[in-house]
């Protein structure tokens, strides 16, 4: 499925107009499914759906490991596409019992939670042993970054999310018009490939809010690069789950608001 579609527009530019062509990003409503019942809904790019569902799963706390998963099928339907995810009873059971227990309907952005405590949930910690970044590196991620995202060269209507290794190579990166759905999709590749989160860094083209850094530490990755600064419960979390945050990085510069040991010359 195609990620953009063509659209007619008047373009003006104040002394005369004409009628052009815009390549115009896509957003289609994908509904996670769990055993039978709705999870979530999240408006995204209808593309990398199936690295989307994972990662959405796993840094939700809905599964913790790939064979948990016993299958996942995307169904199309009129108003948007249905990812039904069919997990293991043992697995599903929890997550089921809770969601009888809510009051009312969820919406997104923190998504399936009935209670504020549960909206700043405990995270896992990062090692302090992991991650050893050069700063060069870091200055020029969200720049590599930039470079990796023909979606938004076509549209300018989309986010991306990477992932860079302790070389400074971004091996990961992945557009949507939903920030959040970017980073799952990068975090959902990440796990199918098998490759440890535990040895790189999560770059984003947004700014740095709560759930960026929720899951970043679901998944351990010990850095996050960001090209739009952070919010202050964002760095609240990162100090708490020693996550190195990096933000305003561009051009070879970036501020470090947590956790400098990382950086290759500040231990």
């Amino acid at each position: 499925m195609s990620a953009y579609q063509s659209h007619t527009a008047l373009h003006c530019d104040g002394t005369s107009s004409s009628q052009v062509d815009r390549d115009v990003a896509i957003e289609t409503a994908v509904a996670i499914s769990i055993n039978g019942t709705t999870h979530a809904v999240m408006m995204c790019s209808p593309t990398d759906l199936r690295d989307f569902a994972i990662g959405f799963a796993l840094t939700e706390g809905i599964i913790t490991a790939l064979d948990q998963i016993q299958s996942l099928e995307f169904i199309e339907h009129a108003t948007g596409i249905e990812a039904q995810f069919w997990l293991a009873e043992d697995t599903a059971r929890p997550f089921l019992a809770r969601r009888r227990a809510m009051a009312g309907p969820v919406g997104c952005g923190l998504c399936g939670i009935d209670s504020l405590d549960q909206a700043v949930r405990p995270l896992p910690v990062v090692p302090t042993t992991q991650g050893d970044f050069d700063p060069v590196h870091i200055g020029m991620a969200t720049d590599r970054l930039r470079d990796l995202q023909p979606l938004h060269d076509k549209t300018h209507a989309v986010h991306a999310a990477g992932f860079m290794d302790e070389t400074g190579q971004i091996i990961v990166a992945r557009e949507d018009v939903g920030r959040h759905n970017a980073l799952d999709k990068v975090i959902g590749t990440l796990a199918c490939a098998a490759n440890p989160a535990a040895s790189g860094a999560i770059v984003l083209t947004s700014r740095v809010s709560v759930e960026m850094v929720q899951k970043t530490a679901m998944i351990g990755a010990p850095m996050i690069v960001a090209v739009s600064a952070p919010t202050s419960h964002a760095l609240e979390l990162a100090h708490t789950a020693n996550i190195t945050l990096c933000a305003r990085a561009h051009d070879g510069e970036f501020d470090c608001y947590t956790h400098p040991f990382r950086l290759k010359g500040h231990r």
